[in-house]
């Protein structure tokens, strides 16, 4: 059974809709319905049919098993496929992951393209690297850069190529710059627009094609086939056939490669040639590197004459001889040493013989032949060339008198003097001359230029400058400034003189490496960000930062390795095993301290990691331990093989004979008598617990001594009691308390001081520091007073108490009692008649006040008007408030002052 990505409209990209309703033919479901999970556009078809069948008749039984057991296969295929690309932790791209699962298929392509060349020929697949550059670029994604738009040229999209450097553009781009270009040179060049057929240039190379070479159609690279189909087993833009190019330079024999990008490699052809020097012995040679030599002599006369080329078989003519020997000079008056190769040389000196008329003699510098007939000889003419004479060569020419009439430098005047010897004089006649421009006119010299100060307004042919050329003519002088303008790449400006519409593309080529630098990929300048790194196939030469002398095999890349997952394998110091975990050199481990920030305003960063060298875990190999106390053997891992604490009690009896050692297990010292292993040893503990003896009868304190054989001695622990007034606290020793008796208890229990507690007379208690109730005689002297507190007496306070003893007023007492009652009652009459005065007076005041007065005719109502709140509380509310607010005027005065 083939693959799902193999069977014919059962891919993942066949059965996935791209919007809208893309269902299959024969599919009658609802445009919303869902297909069921893990089919594609055949098996929806498959379930259409047997829906349509179950709606319209019977159901095919047979036909719907055979569908459910196709659908099953396929549905397990495809969930084979699913896990393995799950199971397959892959980091790269999509792109990336379809160019490594495609290394094969492309090998394959390769394979198929240079078989005819090798099969028929014999050629050497090392002399095609040029063209499988070209062909390695068409089959890695973006490495075809059309320079025009500065985009990847894809595998379905129409391109051209141009035939001086083989570089790939979108069609249509090359399109619209050969019409932009032609447009250009039309408008500048000529009179009448777009009569003339002008020539355009290649973006990169400047390769110059006529205006009917304007590509049109979409062809492959030999230009055989129109509109090449997209064939995966083909180099993408290909046809396929052969490319039957005449090889350049041409040599008669024609390409033998696949229709392929790039320049046709070197003709493999075999032909049998001789060297150079066709002295050896023809030999047969590839085509493309016919022109060989022996490497022998080549013995040709050189031009000098007297001597041999010496150099070795060479192509073309021989070279200059470049020995030196003695030359003659042309007159052959000197002699003098100079190179082989240039043997013709002419002395200082004047040649000096005498003409065949005996008078004149030559002055020609050296030269060679004869000197010829004298100068002065024959017909002549005189300066103005009108009359001629015939005179010996002694007499000079005589002038005609006649007038000169020879055309002045001006071009435009004749020379009005007389026949004479020399050059004419310049012409002086006064015209009027207009400027170059033709704005100004003016009387002057003919021989002199009218040149006006006005500059010229127009703009240069690159529409961008001005002329500003002095009286310009009209026909002003192409830009010479440099354009400078950023080319396309943004890396480079354009190095032209300044021009009229976009600039030329940047023809730098960029090489893109991989980490290593074994794969190169060049691109167009400008595309090597934006480029993804060529995938190198070859080991990752990075040195190992652990202690392992090699890395694991991986691929060359960017960034650091990743982390060594080789065994550790080192010898573990302590124990000597070897350590059998990961390696763990570099670690990434998060830093926990934490910065000191500058200040609130400073954010806390995000804890980092670290690479960190992590030392060996300690080691695990078991190991068969026995404890301290000898109680038992465990296995115990190698790092902590140690005899232990099993964190039993040693059990050991002590010194003490009552208890045993409760240590947790630990090392004892074995003496050689048996009875040693019972009893505890110098390592145990000592008995540190307190005796627990019971004491003799009264007394409650433990021995303080530590755990003892034998008898406790009696308790000397002084106890802290209160006296029986309970104000002092006495301390007595606990054996005295115990054995003592009752009286003699009372008498410890007192503290010797006089009692502190009051009789119910008010007064203290005169006996010592006593147990239970005080006695009631208290004999303490009181004073008594009579009942006008004027007789004082002094008694016993027991006989005061009881009322034995009474202190009564005398006669004196009564008299002054009665003079006292009389002063009152005088007092208190005195003070009722001045209360009846002064109310008799408010009255008769008035009565005064009210006296004339007109009486009203309304009566006035008995009962009395009620006051409201404010009435009555007025006073009691604005009296507190004022002095509020006198306060604080006063405190706010204080401050401001």
């Amino acid at each position: 059974m083939e693959p799902a990505w193999r069977q014919a409209g059962r891919g993942r990209g066949r059965g996935r809709a791209v919007g809208g309703d893309t269902r299959p033919s024969g599919d009658n479901r609802a445009p919303g319905a869902r297909k069921p999970p893990g089919t594609s556009t055949g098996q929806a078809e498959q379930f259409g049919r047997v829906a349509d069948s179950a709606s319209g008749a019977l159901p095919d039984v047979k036909r719907v098993h055979e569908s459910q057991n196709r659908f099953s296969e396929i549905h397990k295929a495809n969930q084979a496929v699913a896990q393995k690309l799950t199971a397959d932790q892959n980091f790269s791209s999509s792109e990336d992951e379809w160019e490594e699962e495609n290394i094969g298929k492309h090998g394959k392509i390769l394979v198929s393209t240079f078989t005819p060349y090798t099969d028929q020929a014999g050629g050497d697949v090392t002399e095609l690297e040029r063209t499988r550059q070209f062909l390695n670029d068409a089959f890695q994604s973006g490495a075809i850069t059309c320079l025009i738009c500065i985009a990847s040229v894809k595998r379905n999209q129409a391109m051209w190529s141009c035939k001086g450097c083989y570089c790939i553009f979108h069609l249509p781009c090359i399109q619209k710059w050969a019409k932009d270009c032609v447009f250009l040179v039309s408008s500048v060049t000529d009179d009448d627009f777009g009569k003339k057929e002008h020539p355009w240039a290649c973006p990169k190379c400047r390769h110059e094609y006529k205006n009917f070479e304007t590509p049109t159609r979409y062809t492959c690279y030999c230009g055989k086939v129109e509109d090449p189909p997209l064939d995966p087993w083909l180099v993408p833009h290909s046809c396929g056939q052969v490319c039957e190019k005449d090889f350049r330079p041409s040599c008669g024999h024609s390409c033998l490669l696949l229709c392929h990008p790039g320049p046709c490699p070197p003709c493999p052809k075999m032909v049998t040639v001789t060297c150079f020097c066709k002295r050896a012995k023809p030999i047969p040679r590839r085509c493309s590197s016919k022109a060989w030599s022996c490497q022998k002599t080549c013995g040709n006369m050189l031009l000098c004459g007297q001597h041999k080329c010496d150099r070795p078989c060479h192509a073309g003519e021989c070279p200059l001889c470049p020995r030196v020997s003695k030359q003659k000079c042309l007159c052959g008056a000197s002699v003098s040493e100079r190179l082989c190769a240039s043997p013709a040389w002419q002395c200082d000196r004047v040649c000096g013989k005498v003409f065949p008329c005996g008078y004149h003699t030559c002055e020609i510098v050296c030269h060679s032949g004869s000197c010829g007939d004298c100068p002065r000889s024959g017909n002549r003419v005189c300066p103005c060339g009108k009359s001629k004479y015939y005179l010996p060569c002694t007499d000079d020419i005589p002038t005609c008198g006649d007038t000169c009439d020879k055309l002045l430098d001006c071009g435009l005047h004749k020379c009005s003097m007389r026949c004479h010897r020399g050059p004419c004089e310049t012409c002086r006649q006064e015209v009027e001359k207009q400027c170059r421009c033709g704005k100004y006119s003016r009387h002057m010299p003919c021989h002199k230029e009218y040149i006006c100060e006005s500059k010229c307004p127009k703009m240069r042919n690159c529409e961008r400058h001005q002329c500003k050329r002095k009286c310009c003519s009209g026909n002003c002088l192409p830009c010479d400034q440099h354009c400078n303008r950023s080319l396309g790449c943004r890396n480079h400006k354009c190095p032209s003189l300044c021009h009229r519409g976009s600039c030329y593309p940047c023809p730098e080529m960029i090489n893109v490496k991989c980490n290593c630098g074994g794969t190169v990929l060049s691109v167009p300048c400008g595309r090597e960000k934006t480029t993804k790194p060529p995938k190198c196939k070859e080991p990752c030469r990075n040195s190992p930062t652990c202690h392992h002398p090699k890395r694991e095999s991986h691929r060359c890349h960017f960034g650091t390795c990743p982390p060594c997952r080789q065994i550790c394998e080192k010898v573990l110091s302590k124990c000597g095993h070897i350590c059998p975990a990961l390696c763990h050199d570099e670690v990434m481990i998060k830093q926990t301290e934490k910065p000191q920030l500058a200040g609130p305003w400073e954010q806390p960063s995000e804890p980092t990691s670290v690479l960190t060298a992590l030392p060996c875990a300690p080691c695990k190999v078991p190991i068969a331990t026995m404890c301290l106390g000898q109680h038992e053997i465990s296995p115990l891992p190698c790092h902590i093989a140690v005899p232990f604490s099993c964190k039993r009690p040693c059990g050991r009896l002590l010194n003490c004979g009552n208890h045993t050692c409760m240590r947790e297990c630990h090392i004892v010292t074995v003496m050689d008598n048996c009875e040693s292993k019972e009893k505890a040893g110098r390592e145990c503990q000592q008995c540190e617990e307190s005796c627990s003896k019971e004491r003799l009868q009264g007394c409650s304190h433990p021995c303080l001594l530590p755990c003892h054989p034998g008898d406790c001695p009696p308790c000397t622990q002084m106890i802290r009691v209160k006296c029986h007034c309970k104000i002092t606290s006495l301390f007595i020793e606990c054996i005295k308390m115990s054995a003592a008796d009752e009286d003699t208890k009372k008498l410890l229990g007192s503290c010797k001081n006089q009692c502190p507690k009051l009789l119910p007379c008010g007064h203290r208690c005169k006996e010592i520091c006593h147990p239970g109730i005080c006695q009631i005689s208290c004999n303490q002297k009181v004073k008594l007073k009579c009942p006008c507190k004027r007789i004082k007496k002094e008694v016993p306070c027991l006989k005061a108490s009881d009322g034995q003893i009474l202190v009564e007023c005398d006669d004196v007492c009564n008299e002054i009692k009665k003079k006292a009652a009389e002063i009152k009652e005088a007092e208190e009459r005195a003070a009722l008649e001045e209360e009846k005065q002064k109310q008799q007076a408010e009255l008769e005041a008035f009565e005064k006040r009210f006296k004339g007065r007109r009486k009203k005719n309304k009566r006035r109502d008995d009962t009395e008007t009620e006051e409201t709140f404010w009435q009555k509380y007025q006073k009691y509310i604005m009296v507190p408030v004022c002095g509020i607010v006198l306060a604080v005027t006063a405190i706010y005065l204080i401050q401001s002052f």
